[in-house]
């Protein structure tokens, strides 16, 4: 189940939402001037360390560059690859827009980070002795597809839906298609995924959203779409 849009419309600009969309493209493209990133010293060095972090380990001294505390941000912001990153930015540019225009920019970023520390630490504490580098903006983004979930569980998705020759072009609720992207997390759970930051981001955003929500008394939208394609 391929998400491709909703009928979710905002009343402005998501600039946020461009923003980090748009750091992330950059510093992606950015990575591939850096020989460190071919060898994957890169990510060591800007990449979330669970055992540096936690400080049962020290990166060596070539590989330093910034505090451990600090690589919790910037690997928000990094990825693997293209099929990592193009897979993270269709995810915020669908559901993000409507987040950032319930709370405002700073407020969205602010619950952004937020859900990506919470995320951030999940996967940590799975294993505090992983010398594993994180990398990736699944976890933040996971936040925003909670978030999504309590403020917009009527919204209507266009998914695609693949089987081959026979995929087919549905829009359903936006309460299943998060349901089963939180489900296919346990479910895909295999290695080189920090799966546990993906489930950490999705608890984060709900909770958060449940307190942005009553700070700012927001009034939600459960929208009733009005097209021609059917549940």
């Amino acid at each position: 189940m391929i998400p491709l849009k909703d009928d979710n419309p905002t009343e402005k600009k998501p600039l946020i939402t461009y923003f980090i969309i748009s750091l992330c493209v950059l510093i992606f493209l950015i990575q591939f001037s850096f020989q460190s990133y071919k060898t994957g010293q890169l990510f060591y060095t800007y990449g979330l360390i669970p055992s540096v972090l936690m400080g049962h380990n020290q990166l060596p001294a070539d590989l330093y560059a910034v505090p451990s505390m600090i690589t919790i941000f910037t690997s928000m912001f990094m990825h693997g690859g293209f099929m990592h990153l193009a897979g993270n930015m269709l995810y915020m540019w669908i559901f993000a827009d409507n987040i950032e225009d319930n709370l405002g920019p700073l407020r969205f970023l602010i619950f952004y980070l937020l859900a990506g520390i919470g995320a951030a630490m999940t996967q940590v504490l799975m294993d505090t002795h992983s010398q594993a580098p994180m990398i990736g903006a699944s976890g933040a983004i996971g936040g925003v597809l909670g978030a999504y979930l309590i403020n917009y569980p009527n919204a209507k998705v266009l998914v695609l839906i693949p089987f081959g020759f026979f995929s087919q072009l549905l829009k359903i609720r936006a309460l299943y298609v998060l349901v089963f992207w939180f489900v296919l997390q346990f479910i895909s759970n295999g290695s080189g995924v920090a799966y546990a930051a993906h489930i950490g981001g999705f608890v984060s955003g709900i909770i958060l959203i449940l307190f942005f929500n009553k700070k700012r008394n927001i009034k939600i939208k459960n929208k009733i779409t009005k097209g021609p394609w059917t549940q």
